[in-house]
C-alpha cells in the first residue's frame, strides 16, 4: 500500500520539478485519483475529471500476463525484493511496444488533422507496414472492453476532439477490414485513454507515468502472489539454429 501511494506522489513531484515548479503535498481529504490530479496541477480537480481518471486508473490496474507483469513475476521468483521487481516491471514498460501508446495515438489524430485526410493517411501507413496506434491487440480479437468504457466517458465530455476520435475510429476499422482482411483489428484501450487524459488536462509526457501509477497496484499484487511460490521461473529453450558442420561426438554419461 505504501508503494502504491508513493509512486504517484513521486511521479507528480518529478514532473513538477522538471518544469521548475515545487512539488505539491497530497491532501488527506482527497481520494486517490483526485490527489493525483491535485499533485500534478496544484489545483483541486473538477469532479468529472476525477471520475474519468479514476475509471482509467481502475481499468488499467492489471491485464493478464502482459510483458511488465510477467517481468515482475520472473524477478519475484528469484527471491528479489519488491523494489527490484517493480523496477524491472518499469523497465519492461519503457519499451515502445508496451508503453507510450496513448500519447502516440493522439499524435496520430494530430497528424491526420481533418476527416478528409483519414483515408489517405491510414492507407499510406498500412501499405507502408506501419502500425496504427490505438488499434489491434495481442489478446483481443474483438473490441477492447476498456475502449468501449473510455469512449463513453469521453463522449460525456464531448467536443471536437471526441467527435474526431470517433470518426477516425469508425473509418480506420473499415479500412483495416479492407486492407487486412481476417485480422479483426479493432480499437484498444490506448486511443480513448489518450483522449480522456487529454480532456482531463494531463500533459502527454505524463500519459505513460499515469499508466504506471495504475499498473503498480497490479504489479504489486502479482509480486505478492508469486512470492508465495518459491520455485524460480526457468523456461526451457529449443535451439533452432543451423546444424553443426560435422557430427558431434557422443559422450557417454558419467
Amino acid at each position: 500500500l505504501a508503494v502504491c501511494a508513493a509512486v504517484p506522489t513521486l511521479l507528480t513531484a518529478l514532473h513538477r520539478l522538471g518544469r521548475g515548479l515545487p512539488p505539491v503535498e497530497p491532501r488527506a481529504d482527497l481520494g486517490h485519483a483526485a490527489n493525483y490530479l491535485y499533485m500534478l496541477t496544484g489545483e483541486e480537480p473538477e469532479p468529472a475529471r476525477v471520475r474519468a481518471i479514476e475509471a482509467y486508473l481502475i481499468s488499467t490496474i492489471d491485464h493478464g500476463f502482459n510483458a511488465s507483469t510477467f517481468t515482475a513475476r520472473v524477478i519475484t521468483s528469484t527471491g528479489a525484493d519488491l523494489a527490484a521487481c517493480l523496477v524491472g516491471a518499469v523497465g519492461a514498460l519503457s519499451g515502445p511496444l508496451h508503453g507510450g501508446a496513448p500519447s502516440r495515438a493522439l499524435d496520430m489524430l494530430d497528424a491526420i488533422g481533418t476527416p478528409d485526410r483519414i483515408d489517405g493517411w491510414i492507407r499510406d501507413r498500412v501499405l507502408g507496414g506501419d502500425r496504427i496506434m490505438g488499434f489491434g491487440h495481442s489478446v483481443y480479437r474483438t473490441e477492447d472492453p476498456r475502449s468501449r468504457m473510455l469512449r463513453g466517458i469521453a463522449e460525456e465530455f464531448g467536443g471536437p476532439l471526441v467527435e474526431f476520435a470517433v470518426q477516425v475510429e469508425t473509418r480506420v476499422e473499415e479500412l483495416l477490414a479492407e486492407l487486412k482482411p481476417g485480422r479483426e483489428l479493432h480499437t484498444n484501450v490506448e486511443l480513448y485513454a489518450g483522449v480522456v487524459m487529454e480532456l482531463c488536462g494531463l500533459p502527454r509526457e505524463m500519459f505513460t507515468p499515469t499508466f504506471c501509477a495504475a499498473r503498480v497496484v497490479g504489479w504489486s499484487a502479482n509480486v505478492l502472489e508469486q512470492a508465495e511460490d518459491s520455485k524460480i521461473i526457468r523456461p526451457a529453450a529449443r535451439y533452432v539454429g543451423p546444424p553443426p558442420p560435422q557430427p558431434l561426438p557422443v559422450v557417454a554419461p558419467r
